[in-house]
Protein backbone atom coordinates (compact mmCIF):
# COMPACT_ATOMS: atom_id res chain seq x y z
CA UNK A 1 0.00 0.00 0.00
CA UNK A 2 2.37 2.43 0.97
CA UNK A 3 4.40 1.73 -2.29
CA UNK A 4 0.93 2.06 -4.12
CA UNK A 5 0.93 5.81 -2.44
CA UNK A 6 4.29 6.15 -3.41
CA UNK A 7 3.71 5.40 -7.29
CA UNK A 8 0.23 7.81 -6.82
CA UNK A 9 1.84 10.93 -5.40
CA UNK A 10 4.71 11.07 -7.73
CA UNK A 11 2.55 11.35 -10.37
CA UNK A 12 3.00 15.56 -11.94
CA UNK A 13 0.69 17.56 -13.43
CA UNK A 14 2.80 17.15 -16.57
CA UNK A 15 2.29 13.68 -16.90
CA UNK A 16 -1.78 13.81 -15.88
CA UNK A 17 -1.69 15.73 -19.28
CA UNK A 18 0.10 12.99 -21.30
CA UNK A 19 -2.31 10.27 -20.12
CA UNK A 20 -5.26 12.88 -21.57
CA UNK A 21 -3.15 12.72 -24.88
CA UNK A 22 -2.87 9.27 -25.15
CA UNK A 23 -6.28 8.66 -24.00
CA UNK A 24 -7.47 11.05 -26.84
CA UNK A 25 -5.22 9.19 -29.38
CA UNK A 26 -6.71 5.92 -28.06
CA UNK A 27 -10.44 7.44 -28.36
CA UNK A 28 -9.69 8.78 -32.45
CA UNK A 29 -8.31 5.39 -33.09
CA UNK A 30 -11.56 2.94 -31.37
CA UNK A 31 -14.25 5.47 -31.10
CA UNK A 32 -13.78 7.73 -34.59
CA UNK A 33 -11.59 4.31 -36.50
CA UNK A 34 -8.71 7.01 -37.76
CA UNK A 35 -5.59 5.34 -38.33
CA UNK A 36 -6.46 2.91 -35.10
CA UNK A 37 -3.39 0.74 -36.16
CA UNK A 38 -0.70 3.60 -35.98
CA UNK A 39 -2.92 5.87 -32.85
CA UNK A 40 -3.64 2.72 -30.69
CA UNK A 41 -0.32 1.67 -30.20
CA UNK A 42 0.68 5.29 -30.10
CA UNK A 43 -1.74 6.43 -27.21
CA UNK A 44 -1.25 3.95 -24.97
CA UNK A 45 3.11 3.90 -25.21
CA UNK A 46 2.07 7.37 -24.77
CA UNK A 47 0.56 6.19 -21.29
CA UNK A 48 2.53 4.09 -20.26
CA UNK A 49 5.73 5.95 -20.66
CA UNK A 50 4.73 8.27 -18.20
CA UNK A 51 3.57 6.04 -15.63
CA UNK A 52 5.91 6.57 -12.40
CA UNK A 53 9.19 4.26 -11.61
CA UNK A 54 7.55 2.23 -14.54
CA UNK A 55 10.97 0.91 -16.13
CA UNK A 56 9.88 1.63 -19.81
CA UNK A 57 12.58 4.14 -19.87
CA UNK A 58 16.05 4.07 -18.70
CA UNK A 59 15.83 5.70 -15.55
CA UNK A 60 17.47 5.28 -11.86
CA UNK A 61 15.49 3.00 -9.36
CA UNK A 62 16.48 3.41 -5.83
CA UNK A 63 17.43 0.45 -4.50
CA UNK A 64 18.00 -1.10 -8.23
CA UNK A 65 20.38 0.87 -9.98
CA UNK A 66 20.36 2.03 -13.68
CA UNK A 67 17.39 -0.49 -15.57
CA UNK A 68 17.05 -0.43 -19.13
CA UNK A 69 13.37 0.44 -20.60
CA UNK A 70 12.64 -1.56 -23.74
CA UNK A 71 10.79 1.11 -25.45
CA UNK A 72 13.70 3.37 -25.00
CA UNK A 73 15.54 0.40 -26.32
CA UNK A 74 13.26 -0.21 -29.31
CA UNK A 75 13.07 3.57 -29.96
CA UNK A 76 17.10 3.61 -30.20
CA UNK A 77 17.75 0.27 -32.40
CA UNK A 78 14.92 0.92 -34.52
CA UNK A 79 14.50 4.48 -34.69
CA UNK A 80 17.55 6.25 -33.12
CA UNK A 81 20.54 4.28 -34.41
CA UNK A 82 19.33 3.26 -37.83
CA UNK A 83 15.80 3.81 -38.70
CA UNK A 84 14.84 0.40 -39.70
CA UNK A 85 11.46 0.64 -38.93
CA UNK A 86 10.15 4.21 -40.72
CA UNK A 87 12.36 2.07 -43.78
CA UNK A 88 10.97 -1.35 -43.26
CA UNK A 89 7.14 0.14 -43.32
CA UNK A 90 8.11 1.87 -46.66
CA UNK A 91 8.31 -1.76 -47.97
CA UNK A 92 4.73 -2.60 -46.83
CA UNK A 93 3.62 0.76 -48.08
CA UNK A 94 4.84 -0.02 -51.43
CA UNK A 95 3.49 -3.43 -51.52
CA UNK A 96 -0.27 -2.41 -50.55
CA UNK A 97 0.02 0.97 -53.44
CA UNK A 98 -1.32 0.67 -56.34
CA UNK A 99 0.27 3.42 -58.77
CA UNK A 100 -1.74 2.33 -62.10
CA UNK A 101 -3.99 5.64 -62.16
CA UNK A 102 -0.75 7.62 -62.14
CA UNK A 103 0.71 5.60 -65.14
CA UNK A 104 -2.58 6.14 -66.93
CA UNK A 105 -2.41 9.61 -66.31
CA UNK A 106 1.25 10.87 -65.64
CA UNK A 107 0.35 14.06 -65.43
CA UNK A 108 -0.75 13.18 -61.79
CA UNK A 109 2.73 13.94 -60.28
CA UNK A 110 2.31 17.68 -61.05
CA UNK A 111 -0.81 17.57 -58.78
CA UNK A 112 1.48 15.61 -55.95
CA UNK A 113 4.47 18.23 -56.49
CA UNK A 114 1.90 20.67 -56.00
CA UNK A 115 0.34 19.72 -52.44
CA UNK A 116 3.97 19.86 -51.13
CA UNK A 117 3.93 23.29 -51.41
CA UNK A 118 2.52 23.06 -47.47
CA UNK A 119 6.20 21.43 -46.82
CA UNK A 120 7.85 24.32 -47.50
CA UNK A 121 5.23 26.72 -46.22
CA UNK A 122 5.83 25.24 -42.90
CA UNK A 123 9.87 25.40 -42.98
CA UNK A 124 9.43 29.48 -43.30
CA UNK A 125 7.04 29.65 -40.56
CA UNK A 126 9.20 27.33 -38.19
CA UNK A 127 12.06 29.27 -39.53
CA UNK A 128 10.50 32.26 -38.49
CA UNK A 129 9.28 31.11 -35.12
CA UNK A 130 13.03 30.44 -34.07
CA UNK A 131 13.53 27.20 -34.78
CA UNK A 132 16.76 26.15 -36.90
CA UNK A 133 16.60 25.34 -39.94
CA UNK A 134 16.90 21.26 -39.57
CA UNK A 135 14.47 21.63 -36.78
CA UNK A 136 11.95 23.65 -39.54
CA UNK A 137 12.69 21.39 -41.97
CA UNK A 138 12.03 18.27 -39.90
CA UNK A 139 8.74 19.96 -39.01
CA UNK A 140 7.63 20.86 -42.62
CA UNK A 141 7.50 17.00 -43.42
CA UNK A 142 4.12 17.08 -41.23
CA UNK A 143 2.27 19.26 -43.97
CA UNK A 144 2.43 15.72 -45.94
CA UNK A 145 0.49 13.68 -43.42
CA UNK A 146 3.27 11.12 -43.46
CA UNK A 147 4.17 9.68 -40.86
CA UNK A 148 7.11 7.80 -41.51
CA UNK A 149 8.81 9.87 -43.41
CA UNK A 150 8.74 12.77 -40.44
CA UNK A 151 10.03 10.38 -38.60
CA UNK A 152 13.12 9.10 -40.85
CA UNK A 153 13.72 13.21 -41.58
CA UNK A 154 13.78 14.30 -37.69
CA UNK A 155 15.86 11.66 -36.49
CA UNK A 156 18.68 12.03 -39.83
CA UNK A 157 18.29 15.71 -39.07
CA UNK A 158 19.04 15.38 -35.42
CA UNK A 159 15.83 16.92 -34.60
CA UNK A 160 14.87 17.84 -30.56
CA UNK A 161 11.15 16.92 -31.23
CA UNK A 162 11.07 13.41 -33.08
CA UNK A 163 8.38 12.65 -30.69
CA UNK A 164 6.16 15.71 -31.09
CA UNK A 165 6.93 16.11 -34.97
CA UNK A 166 6.20 12.17 -34.89
CA UNK A 167 2.87 12.47 -32.82
CA UNK A 168 1.61 15.46 -34.80
CA UNK A 169 2.50 14.05 -38.28
CA UNK A 170 0.22 10.86 -37.47
CA UNK A 171 -2.56 13.11 -35.36
CA UNK A 172 -2.88 15.04 -38.73
CA UNK A 173 -2.87 12.21 -40.90
CA UNK A 174 -5.40 10.33 -38.75
CA UNK A 175 -7.54 13.82 -39.47
CA UNK A 176 -8.03 13.97 -42.44
CA UNK A 177 -11.36 13.42 -43.49
CA UNK A 178 -11.85 16.28 -41.31
CA UNK A 179 -9.54 18.98 -41.97
CA UNK A 180 -9.66 18.39 -45.89
CA UNK A 181 -13.45 19.11 -46.40
CA UNK A 182 -14.10 22.38 -45.44
CA UNK A 183 -10.70 23.72 -47.47
CA UNK A 184 -12.16 21.85 -50.16
CA UNK A 185 -15.52 23.27 -50.20
CA UNK A 186 -14.17 27.00 -49.59
CA UNK A 187 -11.98 27.18 -52.75
CA UNK A 188 -14.00 24.94 -55.25
CA UNK A 189 -17.64 26.11 -56.79
CA UNK A 190 -20.49 23.14 -56.51
CA UNK A 191 -20.35 23.38 -60.27
CA UNK A 192 -15.93 22.11 -60.47
CA UNK A 193 -17.45 19.21 -57.55
CA UNK A 194 -19.28 17.67 -60.12
CA UNK A 195 -17.37 17.77 -62.81
CA UNK A 196 -17.07 13.90 -63.75
CA UNK A 197 -13.64 12.81 -65.45
CA UNK A 198 -13.28 10.55 -68.41
CA UNK A 199 -12.35 6.89 -67.67
CA UNK A 200 -8.60 5.91 -67.05
CA UNK A 201 -6.67 4.07 -69.93
CA UNK A 202 -5.86 0.77 -68.91
CA UNK A 203 -1.80 -0.02 -67.79
CA UNK A 204 0.14 -2.86 -69.32
CA UNK A 205 2.13 -5.11 -66.55
CA UNK A 206 5.28 -4.60 -68.47
CA UNK A 207 4.40 -0.68 -67.60
CA UNK A 208 3.49 -1.49 -64.12
CA UNK A 209 7.03 -3.76 -63.94
CA UNK A 210 9.54 -0.58 -65.39
CA UNK A 211 8.04 1.50 -63.38
CA UNK A 212 9.18 1.06 -59.97
CA UNK A 213 12.78 0.34 -61.46
CA UNK A 214 12.88 3.41 -63.75
CA UNK A 215 11.77 5.79 -60.32
CA UNK A 216 14.41 4.05 -58.11
CA UNK A 217 17.30 4.91 -60.70
CA UNK A 218 15.88 8.03 -61.80
CA UNK A 219 15.43 9.60 -58.41
CA UNK A 220 18.50 8.04 -56.64
CA UNK A 221 20.83 9.18 -59.47
CA UNK A 222 19.04 12.55 -58.83
CA UNK A 223 18.94 12.78 -54.96
CA UNK A 224 21.01 10.09 -53.51
CA UNK A 225 19.64 10.57 -50.14
CA UNK A 226 15.96 9.44 -50.85
CA UNK A 227 17.75 5.66 -51.56
CA UNK A 228 16.08 4.70 -48.18
CA UNK A 229 12.41 5.77 -48.91
CA UNK A 230 12.43 5.15 -52.64
CA UNK A 231 14.25 1.86 -52.86
CA UNK A 232 12.12 0.03 -49.82
CA UNK A 233 9.09 2.11 -51.49
CA UNK A 234 9.46 0.61 -55.12
CA UNK A 235 11.22 -2.84 -54.01
CA UNK A 236 7.69 -3.46 -52.11
CA UNK A 237 5.46 -1.87 -55.10
CA UNK A 238 8.06 -4.50 -57.70
CA UNK A 239 6.81 -7.77 -55.38
CA UNK A 240 3.49 -6.48 -55.77
CA UNK A 241 3.25 -5.68 -59.36
CA UNK A 242 5.86 -8.79 -60.57
CA UNK A 243 3.38 -11.45 -59.77
CA UNK A 244 5.65 -14.16 -58.87
CA UNK A 245 6.51 -13.81 -55.19
CA UNK A 246 3.27 -13.59 -54.13
CA UNK A 247 4.20 -14.71 -51.01
CA UNK A 248 6.91 -11.74 -50.17
CA UNK A 249 3.59 -9.53 -51.54
CA UNK A 250 1.80 -10.43 -48.95
CA UNK A 251 4.04 -10.76 -45.96
CA UNK A 252 5.51 -7.43 -46.49
CA UNK A 253 1.80 -5.66 -46.72
CA UNK A 254 0.27 -8.01 -43.90
CA UNK A 255 2.38 -9.87 -41.37
CA UNK A 256 5.69 -7.22 -41.75
CA UNK A 257 3.41 -4.12 -42.29
CA UNK A 258 1.64 -4.66 -39.26
CA UNK A 259 4.48 -6.00 -36.85
CA UNK A 260 6.41 -2.51 -37.71
CA UNK A 261 3.46 -0.40 -37.12
CA UNK A 262 3.14 -1.85 -33.36
CA UNK A 263 6.96 -1.57 -32.52
CA UNK A 264 6.83 1.77 -35.02
CA UNK A 265 4.13 3.23 -33.01
CA UNK A 266 4.80 1.83 -29.50
CA UNK A 267 8.67 3.14 -29.35
CA UNK A 268 7.44 6.61 -30.68
CA UNK A 269 6.17 6.43 -27.05
CA UNK A 270 9.37 6.90 -25.87
CA UNK A 271 9.46 10.09 -27.14
CA UNK A 272 6.28 11.46 -25.39
CA UNK A 273 7.91 11.65 -21.46
CA UNK A 274 5.87 15.08 -20.53
CA UNK A 275 9.52 16.06 -19.48
CA UNK A 276 10.33 16.38 -22.71
CA UNK A 277 6.88 16.62 -24.51
CA UNK A 278 5.18 19.79 -22.76
CA UNK A 279 6.75 22.85 -23.95
CA UNK A 280 6.23 25.73 -25.47
CA UNK A 281 7.40 24.19 -28.88
CA UNK A 282 5.52 21.58 -28.80
CA UNK A 283 2.34 23.83 -29.28
CA UNK A 284 4.22 25.85 -31.92
CA UNK A 285 4.84 22.16 -33.80
CA UNK A 286 1.05 21.13 -33.39
CA UNK A 287 -0.20 24.54 -34.86
CA UNK A 288 2.92 24.11 -37.57
CA UNK A 289 1.92 20.71 -38.64
CA UNK A 290 -1.64 22.16 -39.09
CA UNK A 291 -0.65 25.34 -40.99
CA UNK A 292 1.48 22.62 -43.02
CA UNK A 293 -1.38 20.40 -43.62
CA UNK A 294 -4.01 23.13 -44.75
CA UNK A 295 -1.53 24.80 -47.10
CA UNK A 296 -0.80 21.40 -49.13
CA UNK A 297 -4.50 21.09 -49.28
CA UNK A 298 -5.00 24.17 -50.22
CA UNK A 299 -2.21 24.43 -52.91
CA UNK A 300 -3.79 20.54 -54.36
CA UNK A 301 -7.24 22.00 -54.68
CA UNK A 302 -5.47 25.11 -56.39
CA UNK A 303 -3.20 23.53 -59.10
CA UNK A 304 -6.45 21.24 -59.48
CA UNK A 305 -8.25 24.27 -60.68
CA UNK A 306 -5.73 25.45 -62.78
CA UNK A 307 -5.93 21.99 -64.30
CA UNK A 308 -9.76 22.15 -64.78
CA UNK A 309 -9.04 25.46 -67.06
CA UNK A 310 -6.57 24.28 -68.97
CA UNK A 311 -8.30 21.36 -69.57
CA UNK A 312 -11.54 23.02 -70.17
CA UNK A 313 -13.61 21.71 -67.57
CA UNK A 314 -12.30 17.89 -67.90
CA UNK A 315 -10.11 17.78 -64.21
CA UNK A 316 -12.09 18.18 -60.74
CA UNK A 317 -10.12 20.20 -58.64
CA UNK A 318 -10.72 18.13 -56.05
CA UNK A 319 -8.65 15.59 -56.60
CA UNK A 320 -5.85 18.19 -56.38
CA UNK A 321 -5.90 17.58 -52.45
CA UNK A 322 -5.29 14.16 -52.55
CA UNK A 323 -1.57 15.42 -53.40
CA UNK A 324 -0.53 14.94 -49.38
CA UNK A 325 1.12 11.64 -48.49
CA UNK A 326 -2.10 9.58 -46.38
CA UNK A 327 -3.05 6.97 -49.03
CA UNK A 328 -5.79 5.71 -49.50
CA UNK A 329 -7.57 8.20 -47.12
CA UNK A 330 -6.95 11.18 -48.81
CA UNK A 331 -8.16 10.21 -52.09
CA UNK A 332 -11.39 9.02 -50.14
CA UNK A 333 -11.82 12.19 -48.65
CA UNK A 334 -11.85 13.91 -52.47
CA UNK A 335 -14.38 10.73 -53.67
CA UNK A 336 -16.79 10.87 -51.03
CA UNK A 337 -16.69 15.54 -51.19
CA UNK A 338 -17.44 14.92 -54.78
CA UNK A 339 -20.08 12.53 -54.00
CA UNK A 340 -21.90 14.93 -51.63
CA UNK A 341 -22.29 17.20 -54.61
CA UNK A 342 -22.87 14.41 -57.03
CA UNK A 343 -23.91 10.69 -56.10
CA UNK A 344 -23.34 9.42 -59.29
CA UNK A 345 -19.57 11.20 -59.32
CA UNK A 346 -16.68 8.57 -58.89
CA UNK A 347 -13.72 9.97 -57.81
CA UNK A 348 -11.72 7.36 -56.29
CA UNK A 349 -9.36 6.31 -58.47
CA UNK A 350 -8.56 9.54 -60.85
CA UNK A 351 -7.64 10.80 -56.95
CA UNK A 352 -5.10 7.84 -56.53
CA UNK A 353 -2.85 9.36 -58.77
CA UNK A 354 -2.01 12.43 -56.97
CA UNK A 355 -2.24 10.36 -54.24
CA UNK A 356 0.08 7.84 -54.84
CA UNK A 357 2.46 10.68 -56.56
CA UNK A 358 2.59 12.70 -53.12
CA UNK A 359 3.66 9.48 -51.48
CA UNK A 360 6.85 9.90 -53.90
CA UNK A 361 6.93 14.04 -53.46
CA UNK A 362 7.11 14.36 -49.58
CA UNK A 363 10.29 10.97 -50.30
CA UNK A 364 11.93 13.44 -52.93
CA UNK A 365 11.36 16.62 -50.27
CA UNK A 366 12.65 14.72 -47.38
CA UNK A 367 15.95 13.49 -49.33
CA UNK A 368 16.40 17.12 -50.37
CA UNK A 369 16.23 18.56 -46.98
CA UNK A 370 18.62 15.74 -46.14
CA UNK A 371 21.14 16.52 -49.33
CA UNK A 372 20.93 20.34 -47.93
CA UNK A 373 21.75 19.34 -44.60
CA UNK A 374 24.56 17.23 -45.25
CA UNK A 375 22.89 13.77 -44.70
CA UNK A 376 25.12 11.17 -45.92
Amino acid sequence: MDFLLTNVLAITWQQLVMYAVGIALIYLAIKKEFEPALLLPMGFGAILVNLPFSGVLNQELAGIGETNGIIEWLFNVGIEASEALPILLFIGIGAMIDFGPLLSQPIMFLFGAAAQFGIFAAVVFAALLGFDLTDAASIGIIGAADGPTSILVSQMLKSKYVGAIAVAAYSYMSLVPIIQPPIMKLFTTEKERKIKMAQLRPVSKLERILFPIIVTIVVCMILPTTAPLIGMLMLGNLFRESGVVRQLQETASNALMYIVVILLGTSVGATTSAEAFLKVDTLKIVLLGLVAFAFGTFAGVMFGKLMCLVTKGKVNPLIGSAGVSAVPMAARVSQKVGAEADPTNFLLMHAMGPNVAGVIGTAVAAGTFMAIFGVK
